[in-house]
């Protein structure tokens, strides 16, 4: 009698479990895109600038992302890093900037130069 109840409870639960974690899902890969096209559109419509400004820190964010590929067993990873300069600007303030591998290893902190940027995209930094 216990054991009826017990798996005739599971058998309704679970479907409402699975929907409830999958619409989870499917909401947050939908608002990360979205986000992220909000951010390019955004970016897209701001002034190109260029400001005096100094190099004031750097940052690299390192991952690792893991799958499956395919009917193998086997798990396939990926290590990822992410750089960051942040900037401060001659009336004090600061902007954190994602930029590609080759233009964090060029930036050493305390540089001054001219940054050229577009809304939160990074453009270059001229040393000056």
């Amino acid at each position: 009698m216990g054991f009826g109840f017990g798996f005739d409870f599971m058998g309704r639960l679970f479907p409402l479990l699975f929907l409830i974690v999958f619409v989870f899902v499917i909401s947050t890969i939908v608002g990360t895109f979205v986000s992220k096209a909000k951010r390019e559109r955004k970016n897209d419509q701001s002034l190109r600038l260029t400001a005096e400004a100094k190099v004031v820190s750097k940052r690299m964010q390192v991952g690792e992302n893991r799958h499956r590929h395919g009917n193998d067993d086997m798990m396939h990873s990926y290590n990822y890093s992410k750089y960051f300069v942040t900037f401060e600007f001659e009336s004090g303030d600061r902007v954190e900037m994602p930029v590609d591998g080759s233009e964090y290893g060029l930036l050493v902190e305390g540089d001054t130069g001219k940054l050229t940027f577009q809304g939160t995209r990074y453009l270059g930094f001229s040393r000056g």
